[in-house]
């Protein structure tokens, strides 16, 4: 059972490891809203995941610790095991999506941790870590649904009240429901007029989908950028407590969580995966009611492949209008890319790359495609240069 005691026994045992983390005003996320940023993407091994797993971890009996741990994990609760078993001394196996981000593979591996790729999602994983923990007998470390876990991440609920006491509302990822279940449990047993918002990835709403059923329901599959909160189904005990303690759980799609990340890096020079940046997400696109509210949002990790993140940047740039990709159809002859290039100039656009395609099939004998793409203001004005392109007669493809 999660209580008061054990969080606040898990908040004296973590001082050993854990950061109390900063939370910082972040006043341009939402200018109808008094927003703060709860940084768990600052914390040691990169997010909040280490402070269910090293309590969980500190309370395995001499016995326990002398067959080792085993855990699954897309990468953060990996980390987090794998540190509290080396701190600890004793012997950790993580079982790993084969899709998980190389740079979590490999900070897992440098914590000593005997690491498995399994092929598939979280959910596969997971599976394979209950079939080797029978063939070894090792405790198994559950990333979500094991009240001790729970009540190492209900810390963050703690210190949030600590931080910032007069909170209206509180908004947190959701993938198994770990998180969401102790900071709320915490939030509304000490403060329950404080608003608990959930949010998951469209591609991956098993919690979503479980509170609007009243009963946990399995995805098929998911898919999202967002791989922390890549769940099929919620636990047991978190789906339980989410149903009595979370307010409201809402979804994000790639494209907000895109821009979340995106805007933390520019505004708040931050980092954050896809899962630590739905919180961000749900508060920039008013996915819940936080107008005039004081809010804390939990970026709860940043550890995003370099590589995802050059995409996940492109992306956003897109999104937020910062970049632009024009295609149009013009008549073969000389003069035309000056004359579309001088709009660009006159109107402020910064051309990237230009393609001149004369040969395609669908063209007409005398046609060509000229596709640009650019850096933009927003997207008011990508608007105004595809109104000046079209008052001035050329034909803008749709994109």
């Amino acid at each position: 059972m999660l209580t008061l005691d054990k969080v606040y026994q898990a908040s004296y045992i973590l001082k050993q490891v854990a950061r109390t983390t900063d939370l910082i005003l972040a006043p341009k996320i939402n200018p109808e809203s008094e927003v703060y940023l709860k940084t768990e993407n600052l914390q040691i091994t990169g997010s909040f995941k280490v402070r269910g797993a090293y309590y969980k971890i500190s309370q395995l009996t001499e016995e326990e610790k002398a067959c080792g741990v085993i855990a699954c994990s897309a990468g953060n609760h990996a980390q987090g095991v794998a540190l509290a078993a080396q701190q600890k001394g004793i012997s950790a196996t993580i079982c790993m999506p084969a899709g998980a981000p190389i740079s979590k593979v490999e900070a897992t591996k440098k914590y000593g941790a005997n690491v498995v790729l399994v092929d598939g999602v979280y959910d596969d994983a997971y599976q394979k870590a209950l079939s080797l923990q029978k063939e070894t007998g090792a405790t198994f470390i559950h990333p979500f649904d094991d009240p001790e876990v729970i009540a190492g991440q209900a810390t963050i609920g703690l210190e949030l009240l600590d931080q910032l006491p007069d909170m209206d509302a509180v908004i947190v990822p959701i993938g198994g429901g770990g998180l969401i279940s102790g900071i709320a449990y915490v939030i509304k047993t000490l403060n329950p007029s404080c608003k608990v918002y959930g949010v998951q990835a469209s591609g991956a709403p098993s919690m979503y989908n479980s509170l609007q059923e009243k009963h946990q329901v399995e995805l098929p599959s998911v898919s999202t950028m967002a791989d922390g909160i890549a769940v099929k189904k919620p636990g047991v005990n978190t789906f339980d407590l989410c149903s009595k303690y979370v307010d409201e759980v809402v979804t994000v799609t790639e494209d907000e969580i895109s821009t979340a990340i995106l805007t933390l890096i520019e505004q708040q020079k931050l980092i954050a995966e896809g899962a630590g940046a739905v919180s961000v997400a749900a508060a920039l696109f008013n996915k819940v009611d936080i107008r005039g509210k004081k809010v804390a949002c939990l970026v709860s990790g940043g550890n995003i492949d370099v590589n995802i993140l050059s995409k996940v940047i492109t992306r956003g740039l897109r999104r937020s209008g910062r970049t632009a990709k024009l295609t149009l159809s013009l008549t073969d002859q000389p003069g035309q890319l000056a004359a579309v290039s001088k709009i660009l100039f006159e109107q402020g656009g910064n051309i990237i790359s230009v393609l001149h395609e004369r040969n395609s099939d669908s063209l007409d004998i005398n046609g060509c495609y000229l596709e640009i793409t650019m850096e933009t203001r927003d997207s008011q004005h990508v608007a105004q240069i595809r109104q000046a392109l079209a008052d001035a007669g050329f034909t803008l493809l749709a994109q």
